[in-house]
């Protein structure tokens, strides 16, 4: 699973502007209705119910807000660079700033789990966030995420 298979130019936001996690996920849950063919309200039920599990702040300024939808037809992804900072109770309390959004179907067991891996390993590399943070504009980021380094290691 690579990152070339999740997102399109389409599916990346360069400022996103939101001032709260609410508004943050209803915002994606808005973008990601127009990527996916799905539901605002369906997308935005799906990652509050996931947040409610746990939250998807994994650190360092980044969040991946993820869940299953049925009537999906592959995963989908979406990133966004939020204008501004926002609490989103993140493991380390620290603001995000970073959202890679993963939409999967029902029955996507392992191809779900191995999406969220890649995602992860490529938003552990502090030198691609950084890219990512300073880049000017969806396309820029786009290419960035494009060319991030593939390692395989977890």
């Amino acid at each position: 699973m690579e990152i070339t298979d999740l997102i399109t130019r389409d599916s990346v936001v360069a400022n996103l502007k939101a001032g709260s996690k609410k508004q943050m996920l209803q915002e994606l849950a808005r973008i990601a209705a127009g990527v996916t063919g799905q539901t605002e309200r369906a997308v935005f039920d799906v990652l509050i119910e996931r947040e409610r599990l746990g939250t998807t702040g994994v650190g360092n300024g980044i969040a991946i807000p993820h869940g299953k939808l049925p009537g999906l037809d592959r995963l989908h992804g979406l990133f966004a660079r939020l204008a501004e900072p926002i609490p989103f109770d993140a493991i380390d309390d620290q603001p995000v700033d970073l959202i890679f959004l993963l939409l999967a179907p029902e029955g996507a067991g392992a191809d779900h789990l191995k999406a969220l891996a890649r995602v992860s390993r490529l938003l552990r590399n502090h030198a691609t966030c950084e890219k990512l943070r300073t880049a000017d504009g969806a396309v820029p980021i786009y290419d960035i995420l494009m060319e991030a380094p593939t390692s395989r290691a977890a």
